[in-house]
């Protein structure tokens, strides 16, 4: 099997994920490079790791790159790299709101580009991620490596770019909406006279739990809620609340209110 060269610019939480997801992966060498160095010593010690002096020296050695930087920078770094870009080399952004027709500007076409958009919990590689390979100049070989590699971090969803919107409000953002709900029924726990801590472990529980079912039975959600609801119970008494109160509309409208953002920051960074 041919060695693999990888490198990520930007060593920060979602750069570090890929690294230490694929440290140890076999037939693979990583570069990275990241202006602070205190992020680049957390990956001396890998075994697989090459640090380099620059983003340029990144994309001189490996043919995959990862471009893990915020999105107000990315025109900078991008005007740095482009000289040393040729067709053997795939940039990959993972920078909000940055398109595909900027990025193929910005690079001079040289190489094939891909977005991708991943959520937090690829930290524990539990994450979900969206794939944009939309550019005519990706072959099925880089898919295929793109894929695998993201693949590492969790879930991998194949978009067309007119769908990220959606994505990035929906599932992007879902984490924070996640622990905003689990925050608000630790603090439900805490009103009842469970301690903060009992709560917080009681409720984490309660969603790795669900979901798991979730992830494993093949019944609907609406099913499994139906499993819980006994006639005249304290599961209808609840939801019946919930219900009063338009809960599931104001959840659609605030995924709404975030993609309509987003649609916003992609036309302002445009």
């Amino acid at each position: 099997m041919n060695t693999l060269r990888v490198g990520c610019i930007g060593l920060g939480n979602m750069g570090g994920a890929l690294i230490s997801a694929l440290s140890g992966r076999g037939n693979t060498e990583i570069f990275g490079y990241d202006p602070d160095d205190a992020k680049v010593e957390t990956f001396v010690q890998l075994p697989d790791f090459s640090a380099r002096t620059s983003a340029g020296e990144v994309f001189q050695a490996a043919e995959f790159v990862v471009i893990a930087v915020k999105p107000q920078v990315m025109a900078r770094v991008l005007a740095e790299i482009s000289p040393v870009l040729t067709p053997r080399n795939c940039l990959i952004s993972i920078a909000a709101g940055i398109g595909m027709q900027q990025l193929r500007e910005w690079t001079g076409a040289r190489c094939a580009v891909v977005r991708v958009m991943p959520n937090t919990p690829a930290l524990v590689r539990s994450g979900v991620s969206a794939v944009c390979f939309d550019d005519p100049q990706l072959t099925q070989f880089q898919k295929a490596v793109i894929a695998e590699l993201l693949e590492l971090l969790g879930q991998v969803h194949v978009l067309p770019e007119q769908d990220f919107h959606a994505f990035t409000a929906l599932v992007g953002s879902g984490p924070a909406y996640v622990y905003y709900f689990m925050d608000a029924l630790v603090q439900s726990g805490v009103s009842f006279g469970l301690s903060r801590a009992q709560a917080e472990t009681m409720v984490a529980g309660l969603l790795a739990g669900s979901v798991k079912l979730a992830s494993e039975s093949r019944m609907e959600l609406s099913a499994l809620q139906a499993m819980v609801t006994s006639p005249a119970g304290t599961t209808v008494a609840a939801l019946n609340h919930l219900d009063r109160n338009a809960l599931r509309g104001i959840l659609i409208d605030a995924v709404g209110q975030a993609e309509k953002r987003s649609r916003a920051l992609g036309r302002a960074a445009g």
